[in-house]
């Protein structure tokens, strides 16, 4: 059974219920993590899930509302494993390769924590008893910069990418598509309608869409370029085939009561596939499109 967890179904800025990107794709092939956003290490286990869980991290872009948590997870992984997990394998558009080292290699930022870990004689202790063996290694990340046009084969999954039109040349934006036993699914990250997205896109079974804002009202204070907005979205689905439109990255405005009655609303008018409006910890069954409150 292929599921998306919804971890993170917000923006960058904080409200009670949502706080940036963060999504899980379970299927048979294990447990596919895409963008890590802040608290979503936490956001995983209140999900029912684990950071030891995950194999695979695909990041769409480096803004921090999509990877300022990567450094807590890639050490609760690494210190809950004890070493009998395989390593970490990381994927995303430059500079994720110059980021992963800067954390945790030999001069990173946590390289302090991961030494005091592997030498002190209790933290030894905590290891061995958590089923480790002597010598503790350091972190260690399969960890590779991709660009658009790429496919990603494993286990039976595969990734196709395309480029996704946000901030360019500032930091370089990926699309990503899922090809699982169950069906297709489509995070777009953060983008404004563009031809690859909407190639890649194409029949999908469902696509993750970022809606800012109303897009009436991101035309009048200038937010529509680099992002989708409730009607972008909903062009991008209706253009595109996509079977179900799953609203993400939603801020306070269009999320709140009122804002988003209006929303769907306008989308109706022009995508008539099924939408799902995100909530954090929400499950989305891919095979019968059934949603789910998460397991807690």
């Amino acid at each position: 059974m292929t599921r998306v967890y919804v971890l993170g179904a917000g923006t960058p800025t904080p409200t009670a219920d949502r706080f940036g990107s963060a999504y899980v794709i379970e299927e048979a092939g294990g447990m596919i993590m895409v963008d890590c956003g802040p608290a979503a290490t936490s956001k995983l286990v209140t999900a029912g899930l684990h950071p030891t869980s995950i194999d695979h991290l695909f990041f769409t872009h480096h803004h921090f509302d999509h990877d300022v948590d990567y450094p807590c997870f890639l050490l609760t992984r690494w210190d809950q494993g004890a070493g009998r997990i395989e390593d970490l394998t990381v994927f995303g558009p430059a500079p994720t390769e110059e980021i992963t080292e800067r954390l945790i290699g030999e001069r990173g930022a946590f390289a302090h924590d991961w030494r005091a870990r592997t030498n002190h004689p209790t933290s030894q202790r905590v290891y061995v008893n958590r089923g480790g063996q002597l010598p503790r290694q350091p972190p260690s990340v399969n960890v590779k910069d991709i660009g658009p046009g790429q496919t990603i084969v494993g286990p039976g999954w595969q990734v196709a990418t395309s480029a996704a039109k946000h901030v360019q040349p500032w930091l370089d934006s990926l699309a990503y598509r899922f090809e699982t036993s169950e069906g297709s699914i489509v995070i777009t990250g953060d983008t404004e309608p563009c031809e690859p997205v909407l190639e890649l896109a194409r029949g999908a079974d469902m696509m993750l869409c970022m809606c800012w804002d109303d897009q009436e009202t991101m035309r009048a204070n200038g937010e529509a370029d680099g992002q989708c907005g409730t009607t972008d979205a909903a062009r991008m689905a209706q253009e595109a085939g996509v079977r179900r439109l799953v609203l993400t990255h939603m801020g306070p405005h269009v999320s709140s009561d009122g804002g988003i009655e209006k929303g769907l609303a306008d989308i109706r008018r022009i995508y008539d596939g099924e939408v799902i409006v995100s909530r954090e910890l929400m499950s989305i069954e891919l095979r019968s499109g059934r949603t789910m409150a998460a397991r807690v």
